[in-house]
Parts: C-alpha cells; structure tokens; sequence
C-alpha cells in the first residue's frame, strides 16, 4: 500500500516540492526513512508514531518504509514529521489519499501540530503551484498572506485527520494576515547636533548607500546607525517575501514584514554567519537575513580582515555563492551596508581635546584590517566628532518622519527612472558640465579612484534627488565629494 504528501525543503531561499512517499508492506513491524534527512528527520519516527498513538489511530504493525524525494536533495528540520505521519496514514487506507496539497508541520509526542519554519515556504508553493496548504493553526496567517496562496490551519494530527476525511471543500480556507511593521524604530530627533553625520544618514537612506562612520568613542556613531530604519521606505509585497523565506531557510520566522531587516553581528561572528555556510546544506548569513534591509557592523576595525574581505562580492553583486562538494547554492544578498569604527585602539586619534597614546606600529596595525578596496566600496565616508556641550543641552533634532518623508520622496522619483541610485549607472545627460568637470578632476588628482568618482555620481544623484532637481548641479557633485572623506588621515 503506498500514498503521498507534498512538502516543501528551504533552498538558497527557495521553496522546491518534497515528495514524501510512504509504503506499508506486509512484513513484520519496522519503520525505515530514507531521502538524506538529517538528524532532525531522522528523529521523526519517534514523535509520528507517539503522536498517531495519541491521536487515538492505530499505527501500522507493518513494515513502513518513508522516502524524501528527491533523494539527492538534503532535508532538515521538524517540519516533515506531519506529512510523513499523514503519508503513513493515508497508506494504511486510515484517510483519503493526499492528493495536491502542501503539508508541513512539526508533531509534538501529544499530536500536536508546532509551528515550524517552512510554513512561510509551503504558503509560496501553494501559490505558484495553485494548491492547498496545511500547516500549523499558530502560523496560518503566514502562509496565507502570500499572494495567491490557500491555506488551511490544523492545530493537531486528529485536526488534520478529520480534515482530511471530510475535505478541504468543506471548510473555509484562512484569511491572509496583513503585512506587518516592526515596532516604531528609534527616532533621530534623540540625536543632538551631528549635522553632517544626520545629513550622510539621510543621503545613505536615500539612495541605498553604503556609509562608514568613524570618530572617538561616544560620539553617537551607533545610536545613528540604529536610527536608519525609521526613515527607510517600508518593503514591497514581493521583497517582503523574498526575505521572509531567506529567514526561514536559515530556520528563523520573520513572516511577511515590511520593515526592512536591520541586523548587527558581533565582531566576533565566524565567516560561515557573515555569508553563509556551514556543515551539511548551507544556510544563509547575516548578508542574506539583510536582504532588502540594512547590514550594520559596528566597531568595525575589530572584524578580521578575511571575514570583511568576503564582503566585497557581495557589495558589488547583490549574491553569495556558497560552494560545497558537488553543489553550489546562491543566496540573495542585496544589502546596504552601514560601519561604525574608532580612528585607532584607544579611540582618540585626531580628536582635539584627548591625546592618542597609541603607538606608530599599533596604529597601522588596527587600520590596515580594513582594507583599502572594502573602504573604497563604500559611497559615504564621515567622521562624527564629539557633541559639543551647547549641542548636548539645546533643542532636540529632527524627527525621523520628516526625514522618512523626505527619503520616500527621492526613493519614489528613483524607481520611476527603474532602480536605487546605489546601482544606476552613470547618467550624464542628467549631469551639468560643470558637475562632470568637478568629479572628472577629483579622480584625475587621484583624491578618488575611478570607481569611487562613480559611487560619488551615484550620491550626487541622490542628494539632487532629495531637492527635487531633475539634473545634478555642481553644488550637488560638491557635497558628494565632500561626503566621502577618508578615515586614515585624520
């Protein structure tokens, strides 16, 4: 007796169909399980049979054999355990067979069906392949929010079996839940003066630059960069899902959020959580969970030089290739990267008022960590210098609505002409000569190379956006220039 269930498998953020195959022959009682399932797979015949029991169904005393297919495609994760018990079921003529549907869920030893993280995956899959879905009752909203989906929410194996049995005609499939918006992001109107580190924030928010801060200790380097979200357009539909299921290919729920992503790894994350990696099927890394979204790598001088260094392609090319024996996976990794760092160790070089005590060798050993290709992809270069005790005191600064509102306006007039400026080629019928003439002369006089005179086009672009200038006027190419300074020579 055979039957199968269709699920899904997460790759490169992905969702590809999972054939779950079950047989149940006339042997004495066994249960095999084949298709490279990983460890958590592997663990899947323990809860199914405890939660088939619970259920209050007999499982077969029979030889039961269960295949991933494709057989040559790894398969992790919880989320196989309600389609192999449903395949199983529906093999020993227990219910209906499952025809054209997507099923995934985790089983608890009670049969309870758990919320896992291909259920975002499953609602994908059902839209593009026009079938159901069945997943836990706690993340049907999910599922449904992806457009053209049908979902239909179970809260545990005998839910699922009378569902089954009855037919998924006789019940109203969930309603999509509404896209959502992350908790209200910190407000620039906290940050006092700054004026030029504001400004470059709003440029970077702008156009989707790259910016790299730097400046003496508590100068407000981080407290800016957190500050971005609040002013950055919310994600479209399509980009809200394509993040989403980056996440739950790395075994995160993000759900379909709007909010662009912001994440901030530790100085001390290995090169496999940068970009993608580890043992067995790859997953995705901080690159792709910021997707869409802002990359924020605080106390930069302090990563290694070889993790920083694998940033590069992926800052020019929007994608990681991660590549293991016999495959290679590609994860989206279109993100806006954002830096932090200290002028030196002790965080006071060039600072005025307190004296650097770090010596000549030190020194160049803690700059020469970043190195000057990875600086050079970056669009924005400032220095935040200290708050001045008449800025700390005085009046708050400008919120970050009537930042955000401003952004949006540049975002929207970018998009008409087809992408962000961070990836527009160079325009020159949009460029007056004597804005030509000015970048023309920077990189002559070796002040930029050639490749930062375009990222400079690129930000002069977006600050003539910002005043709704059709062209980019001198005065524009003037303050990108003057945007993009250089940390070593404080």
């Amino acid at each position: 007796m055979y039957a199968a269930a269709t699920s899904v498998a997460l790759v490169g953020g992905e969702a590809r169909p999972v054939r779950v195959e079950a047989h149940v022959g006339r042997q004495s009682e066994a249960f095999k399980l084949s298709g490279l399932p990983d460890t958590a797979v592997r663990e899947a015949k323990d809860r199914v049979r405890a939660a088939v029991a619970s259920a209050g169904i007999r499982f077969p005393n029979r030889t039961v054999t269960v295949n991933l297919a494709p057989a040559d495609l790894p398969k992790g994760g919880t989320d196989y355990d309600l389609p192999i018990a449903l395949g199983i079921l529906a093999a020993s003529k227990e219910i209906p067979p499952l025809r054209d549907a997507v099923v995934v869920g985790e089983l608890a030893l009670d049969g309870a069906v758990r919320a896992g993280s291909h259920a975002f995956g499953a609602g994908v899959l059902s839209a593009r392949q026009q079938v159901p879905c069945l997943v836990a009752t706690a993340v049907v909203g999910e599922a449904a929010s992806i457009p053209g989906a049908t979902a239909y929410g179970v809260a545990s194996l005998a839910d699922a079996v009378d569902l089954l049995r009855g037919g998924l005609g006789t019940v109203e499939p969930a309603r999509p839940g509404a896209p959502i918006s992350e908790e209200r992001a910190p407000d620039l109107a906290d940050i006092r003066g700054q004026p030029m580190a504001r400004r470059a924030l709003e440029v970077a928010a702008a156009g989707g630059h790259h910016l790299l801060m730097h400046g003496p200790p508590g100068s407000g380097k981080t407290m800016l960069a957190r500050r971005i979200i609040g002013i950055l357009p919310p994600l479209e539909i399509a980009d809200a899902v394509e993040t989403a299921m980056l996440w739950a290919a790395a075994g995160r729920r993000r759900g379909l959020v709007v909010t662009p992503p912001f994440r901030a790894p530790h100085h001390t994350a290995s090169k496999a959580a940068l970009v993608g990696g580890g043992s067995g099927n790859p997953v995705p890394g901080e690159v792709s969970l910021s997707h869409r979204g802002v990359l924020f790598l605080d106390e930069l001088a302090e990563f290694p030089r070889s993790h920083l260094d694998t940033l590069r392609q992926p800052l020019e090319e929007g994608v990681v290739s991660v590549a293991r024996r016999g495959s290679s996976l590609d994860f989206p990794a279109s993100f806006q990267l954002l830096a932090a760092t200290n002028p030196c160790p002790c965080g006071y070089f060039g600072d005025g008022r307190r004296p650097c005590d770090c010596r000549p060798a030190i020194l160049g050993r803690y700059r020469s960590r970043i190195s000057g290709p990875l600086v050079d992809r970056f669009d924005l270069i400032v220095r935040v210098g200290r708050v001045e005790a008449t800025e700390y005191s005085g009046p708050r600064g400008e919120a970050s609505a009537s930042v955000a509102h401003r952004v949006g306006q540049a975002r929207a007039a970018q998009l008409e002409r087809g992408q962000i400026n961070r990836y527009l080629e160079a325009d020159e019928g949009r460029e007056s000569k004597a804005a030509r003439h000015l970048v023309a002369m920077a990189v002559g006089n070796a002040v930029l190379t050639a490749r930062g005179g375009d990222r400079v086009r690129r930000v002069a672009r977006t600050i003539a956006d910002l005043e709704g200038a059709d062209q980019v006027e001198e005065h524009h190419m003037a303050e990108a220039v003057g945007l993009r300074g250089e940390w070593r020579d404080d």
